[in-house]
């Protein structure tokens, strides 16, 4: 073998090792020009090298991060679910979707951002001039890239200026929205669908003669009736996974969750654990009578802005001793977080993550060894906290305030330690029954009806949402007629289910109540213990069976006898000072496995 091929070979055994670096995929397969295998999750095409040319090493180079980050940061699921129709918005919409991957990976990695800088650099040049400037498909990419890696248009390349009033037109008032959520792949490819969608990207541009004939194709009236049908199917797709199931039964019978099912199951300590968990699961028959009457609201739509703000208001003054109190504490635990935040890395390993600042000599001189690094272990890293709040009447006063703020000021805090953070609360629509109880005496009370009333599921503060935007909900705690009764089981597979859909690698679970699940229409018709006994089997299999981190506070009554870590407290006031001590202890010690 020559020098040449020496130069080549070791050049392509760091792009693999590169790949394999950054998407952390072990045996993601690499392949190089004829040699290419089939597109897959596990494949990674790239372009022949043949000639020792900088300007080749330099593209390969991105072109291989680019493909790494994709298999790092984006779900072909997902991205095919909100694929646009038409050829060129399907286009738009993959351009989007990369810029959107390779900006995570450009936040992540500096030598990454530095390849693909200077990839759309040297691609602008090579464009410049040619007819392909009047590709509305470039002018969408680099308005967008322009926002995304400069911060502005004033980097908008001058040739694509004939687009530019169409695409600030459709594009500039969503750029900030797209930004907030870039890190989530189903609300950014949602987002940026139907933005492309109503660009009519189709009718602007003058199509060729076989495009004519791809749009009268799609325009006619049976390929509407067959768009029509998908539309429908899709949405009953959606309303099938959002809809809240009544038994962790019916959730891993549910095909769109096979795979997490699959995961939670992979991840019980033994085979013989596993097989006793799904026993359990099986063994107990827990149902609704109806599911069509529940719901699952925001906060915000439940009550006008002005109501919110108000609530708001009187929940700070309510509280304020408490608050500044409660802040303290929340400082303590922020500290805490920020000085294990600094991360830290070993270098010159002879295995690990590839170190890209080292490539450079590779290429250089290809004798020289691949350097590699680690990073010391971050306990908190990329988590998820969900803090689940018990809206029953008998939390009214106190408790009810005492929770919202905690939860408040825990949001805040944990939300500038990069940590998010999720606010749900659960209650009833009605007391003693409702409309599914209605319809349960007009069917003639059929006997072991299972639940009688209609579930009410709040989002005070989604994951994704800042603090600032959702702090006047946590006052909604405090409006009169909105706490009844609870049913504890349904939801924590709730809050169960929104936690197994996110990327967090780490998951914490916190809920707070005043004792166990009551509901009168439901308890008058089936046995006394019946919501109390699909709880503890609820709580059972997700202690058993996934890794996400249940911990209980009690308001005034023991709740051991259904979690495994439990804290009970007598004087609501110690509510905030024991939320912060339980996470800071978990964010201090590694789980311990059961």
């Amino acid at each position: 073998m020559d020098k040449k091929e020496d130069l080549l070979s070791n050049f392509k055994a760091a792009i693999v090792s590169t790949v394999r670096s950054i998407s952390r995929i072990e045996n993601v397969n690499v392949n190089f020009g004829k040699g290419r295998g089939k597109d897959s999750k596990l494949s990674v095409n790239l372009p022949e090298v043949t000639e020792l040319k900088k300007i080749n090493f330099m593209n390969t180079r991105a072109q291989a991060d680019s493909s790494a980050l994709k298999l790092k940061y984006s779900d072909k699921k997902i991205f095919e679910k909100f694929m646009p129709e038409g050829n060129v918005s399907k286009k738009l919409y993959e351009l989007a979707e990369k810029i959107r991957y390779e900006k995570l990976g450009s936040i992540e990695f500096e030598g990454v951002k530095k390849n693909l800088d200077n990839y759309y650099s040297n691609k602008l040049k090579e464009i410049k001039g040619k007819e392909t400037e009047k590709n509305i498909s470039n002018a969408f990419e680099n308005y967008l890239r322009s926002y995304f890696t400069k911060s502005d248009t004033k980097n908008f390349d001058s040739q694509f200026k004939p687009f530019k009033k169409e695409l600030d037109k459709n594009l500039k008032k969503e750029i900030t929205t797209l930004k907030k959520i870039i890190g989530d792949q189903k609300k950014f490819n949602s987002t940026i669908s139907k933005i492309i969608s109503t660009m009519n990207i189709e009718e602007n541009i003058e199509p060729n003669e076989n495009q004519r004939d791809e749009l009268k194709q799609k325009d006619s009236p049976q390929n509407s009736e067959k768009e029509d049908q998908k539309d429908k199917s899709e949405e009953n797709d959606e309303m099938a996974i959002d809809a809240l199931s009544p038994d962790l039964d019916e959730f891993a019978k549910d095909s769109d969750n096979d795979d997490q099912i699959i995961e939670l199951e992979q991840e019980a300590d033994s085979p013989s654990q596993r097989n006793r968990s799904k026993k359990t699961i099986n063994d107990k028959k827990y149902k609704a009578y109806t599911e069509e009457f529940d719901e699952i609201v925001k906060a915000e739509d439940l009550e006008s802005e002005e109501e919110l703000n108000r609530l708001r208001q009187n929940l700070d003054q309510q509280l304020l001793q408490l608050k500044s109190f409660i802040a303290k504490l929340a400082n303590k635990l922020q500290r805490k977080l920020l000085a294990k935040q600094n991360r830290s890395w070993e270098f010159d390993l002879e295995e690990g993550l590839l170190d890209n600042s080292k490539l450079a000599r590779v290429i250089i001189d290809p004798f020289n060894s691949l350097s590699f690094k680690k990073e010391k272990d971050m306990e908190f890293k990329d988590t998820l906290v969900t803090i689940l709040i018990d809206n029953s009447g008998s939390m009214r006063g106190k408790p009810i305030s005492v929770a919202a703020i905690c939860a408040d000021i825990l949001s805040r805090t944990l939300e500038r330690c990069s940590v998010k953070v999720e606010i749900l609360g659960f209650t009833t629509k009605h007391w003693k029954g409702g409309s599914c109880r209605e319809k349960w005496m007009s069917n003639d009370k059929p006997t072991s009806p299972g639940r009688l009333n209609d579930l009410r599921h709040i989002i005070y503060k989604s994951a994704d949402t800042p603090w600032r935007q959702s702090k006047k909900n946590m006052g909604l705690m405090l409006k009169e007629g909105l706490l009844k009764e609870n049913i504890d089981g349904e939801a924590l597979i709730w809050a169960f289910k929104k936690m197994v859909q996110r990327k967090e690698e780490r998951k914490i679970l916190m809920v707070i109540s005043d004792g166990a699940p009551v509901d009168d229409s439901t308890l008058s018709s089936n046995s006394s213990d019946y919501l109390e006994k699909n709880l503890k089997k609820v709580v059972n299999w997700i202690e058993s069976n996934s890794k996400i981190e249940l911990l209980a506070i009690g308001i005034g009554h023991d709740v051991s006898r259904y979690y495994k870590r439990a804290v009970k407290i007598v004087d609501v006031q110690d509510l905030g000072d024991v939320m912060i001590n339980q996470l800071s202890d978990l964010f201090t010690n590694k789980k311990k496995l059961n």
